[in-house]
């Protein structure tokens, strides 16, 4: 059963560091551009960070030079280090393949990671 699995959040100060994982079953997770999304409620789900097959990585303009993607095939897993974080950072976290540009071979939606940046 192909099926993603978020871990890693929970309730930090601002200022603070989490890392977050995703870990992905099935087959192709290596030929995957894959990303993290977060999503608050009312809001539609912003994509964060994204990483190619080849490393290549993205960011919203919102966490560039906080938050850090990373992958390792191996383990077909990704891995989000989000350092300095603020409360506007808080929302459930999501992993799955950069739907802009794999949205075909989307996974079902994981049940996410709740961040919370709070004092």
């Amino acid at each position: 059963q192909v099926q993603l699995v978020e871990s890693g959040g929970g309730l930090v100060q601002p200022g603070g560091s989490l890392r977050l994982s995703c870990a992905a079953s099935g087959s192709g997770f290596s030929m995957y551009a894959m990303a993290w999304y977060r999503q608050t409620p009312g809001k539609r789900r912003e994509l964060v960070a994204s990483i190619s097959s080849g490393d290549s990585t993205n960011y919203a303009d919102s966490v560039k030079g906080r938050f850090t993607i990373s992958r390792d095939n191996a383990k077909n897993t990704v891995y989000l280090q989000m350092n300095s974080l603020k409360p506007e950072d808080t929302a459930v976290y999501y992993c799955n393949v950069d739907v802009r540009v794999w949205s075909a071979r989307a996974y079902p939606w994981g049940q996410g990671t709740q961040v919370t940046v709070s004092s």
